[in-house]
């Protein structure tokens, strides 16, 4: 567990301290960074490329657009599809702001041996299975906060039996 705390708080971590030094989101600079590799791309492409919803990926370009981080223009032959620009400002913004965590991780887990890589994903599989989280739907966005999951998920998740109050043997830390 303590493992897994690690992990988790590395990840409030990051997130942190890119709010505070950039400004910026997580996912608001996945976006950010997916724009800056692939040029304009619409709505639609930017929430498959980051995993994230429709509705979510609107948001985010909304806060975006307020801060003049990038534009949104219709499209020429359909225009019912809106594509979404970098500005010279969100270019620029782009080009100070760090690599998300999940690059770091990247590079660090393609230098591991093959074996070495199957020994970890596997390892990562069964404690998603041990915490019975397989259904827990997760966007490959490493960020902290809340999560939209059932109240039986979460008692699943913390080892607790329908009708306790506390999260069952876990200790406290």
């Amino acid at each position: 567990m303590q493992a897994l705390r690690r992990i988790s708080r590395a990840i409030e971590l990051h997130s942190h301290s890119l709010a505070s030094r950039y400004g910026l989101t997580v996912p608001q600079l996945a976006l950010l960074k997916e724009l800056g590799a692939r040029g304009g791309r619409s709505v639609g492409e930017l929430t498959r490329a980051v995993h994230l919803s429709q509705a979510t990926v609107t948001g985010i370009l909304d806060r975006l657009q307020r801060r003049g981080l990038v534009e949104r223009r219709r499209g020429e032959v359909d225009k019912r599809k809106v594509h979404v620009w970098l500005t010279e400002e969100g270019r620029a913004t782009l080009r100070r702001s760090p690599p998300l965590l999940r690059e770091n991780f990247l590079v660090s887990f393609g230098r591991l041996r093959d074996w070495e890589q199957t020994q970890i994903l596997s390892s990562l599989q069964r404690v998603v299975a041990m915490m019975e989280a397989e259904t827990i739907e997760a966007a490959p966005i490493l960020t902290p906060g809340p999560m939209d999951i059932t109240p039986e998920q979460t008692r699943s998740f913390f080892g607790e039996q329908p009708g306790t109050d506390g999260p069952g043997d876990l200790e406290p830390g």
